[in-house]
């Protein structure tokens, strides 16, 4: 054997130390390897996801609208329909549902039921046609409890718009129809979903990876176990080089070796230090928070089914820095008719015998040296509520969606484009932005949104 040979075989085989360490080395990346996957699947699944909803989506101007309709001249254009649903939204769905009874009569098929000259006459005035004597409309009156219609002061074409859009939904399979007006969700600050086939790609890369990396060691092992056998058939070799092809490496000397032991204290003293910094970042945040109320109320039904606007109970929520929480007396708008036998129902009545106010546990809390006003976001902003409220409309539970923190606040400052058009406030701030940053969009964070005196004074 030459002395070439045995330096090489010296370098490889009489170094335990190295040898292990690789070994070490090379498990470890397995390890690392294997949990990746597991990580971006879990980060995938904890990523926000885009819920956005278009409310009565409006066609472009290259649209040809249908042709007019045939119930007493009823549009059926695409135009007519949205307008419709956004009027529907706006002055009619607090007691009205297309399949349901709310306050007032379901209205499914309401154009084959009346005439359209008779529901425009009850739209613009109800007490006025009660009055006159009309049978359908004091039976109708006197049916749901002379509960009277607010008067409507709709020219004949949103009349129109308005019976087009109750055909539409009347005619629709499910009942909901393609032009329903339903709360609108995620809106600026939200970020967009990541595609569904990105985790399975990354994965299935990882996994090829990690199979190559077992490929290796397992050729390696092979390689060694080959030399070995060789250099056993020699003659020639003298005490000093059989010594050193006989050494054996066993599962003690790699446990054992200092590389080893560095490695699973440095690894363990990782997984400490970030469990312990990210139980410090949990502190005062309260990120799924579903307390029990007094009276179980269901968003899912009021903001989902029947589509009641976030404002008609938080009225503060447009206007005010403060949502508010609503009083028992905007429950009873509604209540003091329906569902009147329910049990919950009968401790909201408990409450008004009582002149009692409902103990209403709050789930949305910021620490008071943090301001936040509601107005700004929501009438300014055009923030909507579930940008930071997350899907309401399909809650059964209210839960608090978003964690709320200050980084959380000034990621949506960074993100979110501030609402320009057709507000002159903004048009020199918008002009001086474009001569700085041609192209770049007008963000908050643009217009002193990461300063600390905005939400801390």
């Amino acid at each position: 054997m030459s002395e070439n040979h045995l330096d090489m075989l010296e370098e490889s085989v009489s170094k335990p130390a190295l040898l292990r360490s690789g070994l070490v080395l090379m498990v470890a990346g397995l390890l690392w390897f294997g949990s990746i996957p597991a990580l971006a699947q879990g980060q995938s699944a904890g990523a926000p996801t885009q819920q956005d909803v278009e409310a009565a989506a409006v066609p472009s101007a290259d649209a040809v609208p249908a042709t007019q309709g045939d119930a007493g001249g009823i549009p059926t254009s695409d135009e007519a329909i949205s307008a419709g649903a956004a009027l529907f939204k706006n002055n009619c769905q607090q007691c009205h549902a297309i399949e349901q009874v709310v306050v007032g009569p379901a209205l499914k098929n309401i154009h084959t039921r009346r005439p359209v000259e008779w529901t425009a006459a009850f739209i613009r005035n109800s007490q006025k046609l009660i009055q006159s004597g009309d049978a359908y409309a004091v039976n109708l009156y006197n049916q749901y409890n002379k509960t009277q219609m607010p008067s409507f002061n709709f020219n004949d074409e949103e009349i129109m718009s308005l019976l087009a859009y109750i055909k539409a939904e009347s005619d629709s399979p499910t009942g909901t129809g393609t032009n329903q007006a339903s709360p609108g969700q995620g809106g600026e600050g939200v970020a967009p979903a990541e595609s569904a086939a990105t985790p399975g790609y990354i994965t299935a890369i990882l996994v090829v990876l990690g199979i190559v990396l077992v490929l290796v060691l397992v050729v390696l092992v092979l390689v060694l176990a080959v030399l070995r056998r060789y250099l056993n058939q020699r003659t020639d070799l003298d005490a000093a080089d059989r010594e050193i092809i006989d050494r054996r490496m066993s599962f003690r000397s790699v446990v054992s070796s200092k590389p080893f032991l560095f490695l699973v204290i440095f690894i363990f003293t990782a997984v400490v230090f970030k469990n312990v910094i990210d139980g410090l970042y949990q502190i005062g945040v309260q990120q799924g928070y579903a307390p029990t109320q007094p009276i179980a109320f269901s968003h899912k039904l009021h903001a989902g089914t029947y589509q009641i606007d976030c404002n008609y109970c938080h009225t503060g929520a447009y206007k005010a820095k403060s949502a508010n929480i609503p009083s028992v007396n905007i429950c009873m708008n509604c209540h003091n008719s329906i569902g009147t036998d329910r049990p919950e129902i009968k401790k909201l009545y408990a409450a008004v015998e009582n002149n009692q106010p409902i103990q209403w546990v709050r789930i949305h809390n910021l620490p008071d040296l943090a301001y936040f006003n509601h107005a700004q976001h929501t009438s300014v902003g055009g923030i909507e509520c579930q940008t930071c409220h997350g899907p309401i409309q399909e809650m059964e539970v209210v839960y608090q969606y978003s964690k709320l923190t200050m980084g959380w606040c000034i990621n949506c400052h960074r993100d979110t484009e501030v609402k320009t058009e057709g507000n002159d406030y903004y048009d020199k701030l918008v002009q001086l932005h474009n001569e700085a940053e041609a192209g770049g969009k007008l963000r908050v964070k643009d217009i002193g949104g990461m300063e600390c005196s905005r939400c801390h004074y």
